[in-house]
């Protein structure tokens, strides 16, 4: 029988997964997106939306589909998700890897503060100034809303929704984002700081640089923690090794 390898969606690297898995000869590729992006691209591969119903559910459904293999490669920050998916892999002796993007790390020149929640994040912005641009995501700006002597700039693929601070510029875009692009924002904004999730990779990362190039501080929100006994990799290579798959 192929092997079924069960994809927890939403980044770069699972797609990059998907299309190497779905062309492997005899391997089976499903990826299971959130449902929070409203018009994901293409992937290879079978797809599904929408949630399990908790570890229990994906347990279930790991065992109704005879899931070989479960690749958690969901957002660094998706804390429940990747809690829930090493429950269920415990639960239906599945294999389980956790697909990670390396975090970013700071140079000599960076004035980086790192915090651990979102909430610590705007305990600090008043020492910083009065604009802040906010790339945190969609989902965590009621962390902020309570800021109202601060104007932020908030960056999202799609439109928030309250509660949000009260003073607030929303911009719609999907990175990748260039250095140039990223300076000329936070020139044109007058932006004092930025706040920004570890999330890695290279599609989000020249804000770093641009803020760096500024002299502006940016304050980090670090990862959560994984699950204890979580398998880590930092790459589709990496993933494959581990569930013993030759890439075509």
């Amino acid at each position: 029988m192929s092997p079924h390898v069960l994809i927890l969606g939403g980044t770069t690297e699972a797609r990059e997964l998907a299309a190497v898995l779905a062309a492997c000869p005899g391997v089976r590729v499903t990826t299971s997106l959130a449902g929070r992006v409203n018009r994901p691209g293409a992937l290879a591969g079978d797809v599904r939306v929408g949630g399990f119903g908790g570890a229990e559910g994906l347990a279930d459904w790991l065992r109704e589909q005879h899931v070989d293999a479960l690749v958690d490669a969901t957002h660094p920050f998706a804390e429940g998700i990747t809690l829930n998916a090493a429950r269920a892999a415990a639960a239906s002796g599945v294999t389980a890897v956790v697909l990670r993007r390396p975090g970013w790390l700071p140079g000599p020149e960076d004035h980086w503060h790192m915090v651990p929640s979102l909430p610590a994040a705007a305990d600090l912005l008043p020492r910083f100034g009065s604009r802040a641009f906010l790339t945190t995501g969609r989902l965590g700006l009621a962390a902020f809303a309570h800021l109202t002597d601060l104007h932020f700039v908030v960056r999202s693929v799609e439109p928030p929704e309250p509660p949000m601070p009260q003073h607030t510029e929303v911009l719609l875009a999907r990175g990748p984002f260039t250095v140039a692009d990223e300076t000329t924002l936070l020139r044109e904004y007058l932006i004092d700081v930025l706040v920004t999730k570890d999330s890695g990779g290279a599609a989000t990362a020249a804000k770093l640089t641009a803020a760096r190039h500024l002299g502006l501080p940016v304050v980090v929100v670090r990862r959560p923690q994984l699950p204890e006994g979580a398998d880590a990799v930092p790459d589709v290579a990496r993933v494959l090794d581990r569930l013993g798959i030759n890439s075509p």
